[in-house]
């Protein structure tokens, strides 16, 4: 009786063992537990995390006499050139790489449509309905790319998030260049998908990396951009589309800076290598650099597009496209077509910067001299006093620092317009160049007497 009833205890212990395995573990009355934040921080916003370290970087800035330099007003339009706190000031902080923000041509027909539609579609296009100049702009912008059909988003970010949040899912794999934008990495966390990156713009860790995890997965999506817009650098896209097609997989193109920069004509990165848009599985792009809109847009097959208007959320709950937008798209990317001697200024501008960079003995990157042209500066500090000098002087350009980029690579992020001239290029440079010098001098002596 006694050995029967030491079995019972015995197979109760281990069931019950087996049950706090995979319950919470709650902490003994005896134990000693963390401290509990009071009444008041479980709703003060100032102590999620992350907020400490923004104070932390406002101080170091503080202490050295740098205001932030995000959110800068410009007091107009914000071209080549633009006005920030009543001074005149050169402008490399704007995607308007045609300088089609604010053409006539551009500006009377937005004038025209809102006379028409208003400003606002109202509600969703489910709901609300079509307006004929969605329709035309996804049409234009599916011949532009030479596939089937397009979808227009109110957002780019979005645009990214939801379509690849509903691609892929828990079966499948993502695979992502390791300086993809932060939206098609969120897209990723929404899928549920299995997510690897390889080391940018390495085709050959790609390829290594799907031949050894291909088999395991239904689906597989390879995720890269056009025109890299933190390195200004564009990925090998005939080995992608080699590449995608021996492992199976779809290939999707983030166009957001390559549209109106890559390629003779400003078409994209498929006309930089001489491949037909069909090649590509996915087309993304957005309206908000060249375009001189707002929001983004999916290119690709008539499936695709059917499948994302009907089922990703991001458009079937979002408010349509205000018409305005539509139409100074369409009439910016008709102009790009009808000009192309704007993308051939463009071109002329990144190689001159690129030379002039070198020249002088800035640090490019990765850069192959396009629209977008880092000067790699390492310091985040630097960064920001140099950003802040460069202001002093009437040169507007925004630092990047980490974890926007990678640790020790933070930089100023040069956006080049085709209004843009080489002197203005040549100030900026000689400069950014001068300047640099005196914020590394000055740290180099306050860290002396430290």
């Amino acid at each position: 009786m006694r050995k029967a009833t030491h079995l019972a205890d015995t197979a109760r212990a281990r069931l019950l063992s087996r049950v706090e395995s995979i319950q919470p573990q709650v902490p003994r009355r005896d134990a000693e537990l963390p401290a509990l934040p009071t009444h008041e921080s479980r709703t003060d916003f100032s102590t999620l995390p992350g907020y400490e370290e923004l104070r932390v970087m406002r101080a170091v800035g503080g202490k050295f006499g740098v205001a932030s330099p995000y959110f800068r007003l410009h007091e107009g339009r914000a071209a080549a050139h633009t006005q920030i706190a009543g001074r005149q000031a050169l402008n490399f902080s704007s995607y308007d790489y045609l300088g089609l923000n604010g053409h006539p041509e551009v500006v009377a027909a937005a004038q025209a449509a809102i006379e028409r539609y208003g400003v606002s579609a109202s509600a969703s296009r489910h709901v609300a309905g079509e307006r004929p100049v969605h329709l035309s702009l996804e049409r234009v912008l599916a011949e532009h790319y030479g596939v089937d059909d397009s979808v227009v988003m109110v957002s780019g970010y979005s645009t990214n998030v939801g379509v690849i949040g509903h691609l892929v899912g828990a079966k499948d794999l993502l695979v992502l260049d390791s300086l993809v934008h932060n939206s098609a990495v969120m897209g990723g966390v929404l899928s549920h998908a299995a997510r690897r990156s390889f080391p940018h713009n390495d085709l050959d860790q790609l390829d290594a990396l799907l031949t050894s995890l291909r088999d395991r997965f239904e689906r597989v999506l390879i995720v890269v951009e056009g025109l890299y817009s933190m390195d200004g650098d564009y990925p090998d896209l005939p080995r992608l589309i080699e590449l995608k097609r021996r492992h199976d997989a779809w290939l999707m193109i983030d166009e957001a800076h390559a549209l109106g920069v890559l390629g003779r004509r400003g078409y994209g990165l498929a006309e930089h290598f001489g491949v037909d848009g069909r090649e590509v599985d996915i087309w993304m792009g957005t309206l908000s650099k060249t375009l001189a809109g707002c929001g983004g847009f999916i290119a690709g097959s008539g499936e695709l597009v059917d499948y994302v208007k009907h089922l990703v959320g991001a458009f079937v709950y979002s408010v349509g496209m205000p018409p305005v937008i539509a139409v100074a798209a369409e009439t910016a990317l008709a102009i790009m077509h009808r000009e192309p001697e704007r993308v051939a200024r463009l071109r002329r501008n990144g190689e001159c910067f690129q030379r002039m960079a070198i020249e002088r003995g800035l640090d490019t990157g990765t850069g192959a001299g396009t629209a977008v042209c880092p000067i790699v500066v390492g310091d985040s500090l630097v960064a920001m006093m140099l950003s802040q000098r460069l202001l002093e002087r009437g040169i507007n350009v925004q630092p990047v620092t980490h974890p926007a980029v990678p640790a020790k690579t933070s930089r100023l992020r040069f956006f080049l317009s085709a209004l843009h001239d080489e002197a203005d290029i040549e100030k900026a440079i000689d400069t950014t160049f001068d300047e640099l010098q005196r914020v590394r001098e000055e740290l180099r002596a306050a860290k002396a007497l430290a």
